[in-house]
């Protein structure tokens, strides 16, 4: 068949607007880019996810500097043109002194490519996790260790400048010192490791001193407010993560029986004054063959949970793996998907630390620190199932001992 030269024109026309945003024959663009961080050379590893197979291909001039020491934690401000990176820091050694932890913000350029603007101090010391609100307003750093030397841990409130997304420090407006000046952080319990912020307007952190849950009620200006529950007891002996949902808030008790090696999954509805109120059925075992659960997370629909597993007790099939539980809607309950499906619990790379799921609810992907890697799969939106990627390859390199990731949809 012959062309036109109109036709031809416009062919070539089409042509060029495909290529211009990143779509292929066989591919349906970059639906977003992920960055995952590493400890081993404090790098951040740079992918543009594929659309259309859920691939993964590295981002020009990838990895990039962390900014800091041991990057632990990441967080993308809505809209995707900020990344802010949580740098754990280093206690001293016989050989080289300590080193601070700090919060270096990052830009996002064409690609995906960061360029790092600035470093700031959290106001305890050890920060290890970070969360944003949902507008982007405010971020929020959890420090294991508050500036008053009490041994527990604390929250620092920055808010995020929209249009250069520097970060100022929010003073707790409530609480004053011994010296009857405002507090700059937010108290929680001791040895605080992972916090999240609730469809309830709640930010729950889970502290591994006590197994204790402290809730603070997100106020205006970025104010964290206490609850008449200030301090939540699970009955947990190794509590080690939470994720929430418009309605429920999950957390994980890693600390095996001989009923469930995997450990549990601990259901509740978040009530008035942020309570936790526990699911009808209480505590859910693991599924069979997991061990160490390390982190969870509700989908975007709140209709399943996945459990993300270091190891497995299976020595027939020692690798990590992802536990699927569908939620009961109306009473935040959690059965395991379709006993049909042999492969859930689903195989990922070993060593496992975080877990995400891409904008268009299509991907799934891990962080593994063992392997240094990214597993992905695909969801099943109709059965919440795993599979592996359309295109045969599901796990690729990223950067050694990798810990948490996010991805951001294309920079608006």
């Amino acid at each position: 068949m012959k062309l036109s030269r109109f036709g031809r024109v416009s062919m070539a026309f089409v042509v060029s607007v495909a290529m211009g945003l990143g779509m292929t024959a066989c591919g349906g663009g970059t639906v977003g880019f992920m960055w995952v961080l590493g400890t081993q050379y404090n790098q951040i590893a740079g992918f543009k996810v594929d659309n259309f197979s859920g691939n993964l291909t590295q981002i020009p001039k990838s990895p990039f500097p962390s900014g800091g020491t041991n990057p632990v934690s990441i967080v993308v401000r809505a809209g995707g043109r900020f990344v802010y990176v949580v740098n754990q820091g280093a206690p001293a050694t016989t050989t080289a002194p300590a080193v601070a932890g700090n919060i270096t913000a990052f830009s996002v350029g064409g690609e995906g490519v960061l360029t790092a603007q600035q470093t700031y101090s959290s106001q305890g010391t050890t920060p290890v996790w970070a969360t944003a609100d949902s507008a982007g307003s405010f971020l929020y750093v959890l420090d294991q260790f508050a500036p008053d030397g009490s041994g527990n841990g604390s929250i620092t409130v920055f808010a995020i400048d929209t249009t250069t997304g520097r970060l100022q420090l929010v003073p707790n407006q409530q609480v004053k010192n011994a010296q009857g000046t405002q507090l700059t952080y937010f108290p929680v319990g001791p040895k605080p490791t992972m916090m999240q912020l609730s469809g309830t307007g709640c930010l729950y952190t889970i502290n591994t001193g006590d197994n204790t849950v402290f809730p603070y009620s997100v106020g205006t200006s970025g104010q964290l407010v206490l609850t008449t529950n200030s301090t939540i007891t699970t009955g947990a002996t190794q509590l080690n993560s939470i994720s929430a949902s418009a309605k429920y808030v999950y957390l994980t008790d890693a600390a095996p029986t001989a009923d469930s090696p995997g450990g549990f999954i601990l259901p509740y509805t978040s009530g008035t004054g942020c309570s936790l109120n526990s699911v009808t059925g209480g505590a859910v075992p693991n599924l069979p063959g997991t061990s160490n659960p390390v982190n969870t997370m509700t989908d975007a629909t709140g209709n399943y949970l996945y459990v993300l597993n270091k190891t497995t007790t299976n020595s027939q099939n020692a690798t990590s793996s992802i536990s699927a539980f569908n939620i009961i809607q109306q009473t935040g309950r959690l059965q395991p998907l379709p006993i049909q499906d042999p492969n859930n619990p689903y195989a990922v790379g070993a060593g496992p630390t975080c877990i995400v799921e891409d904008p268009t609810k299509q991907w799934l992907y891990t962080s593994n620190n063992i392997a240094g890697s990214v597993t992905g799969k695909r969801i099943n939106q109709q059965t919440g199932q795993l599979s592996d990627l359309p295109r045969g390859v599901s796990n690729f390199p990223a950067v050694n001992q990798a810990t948490c990731l996010a991805l951001s949809p294309n920079v608006q």
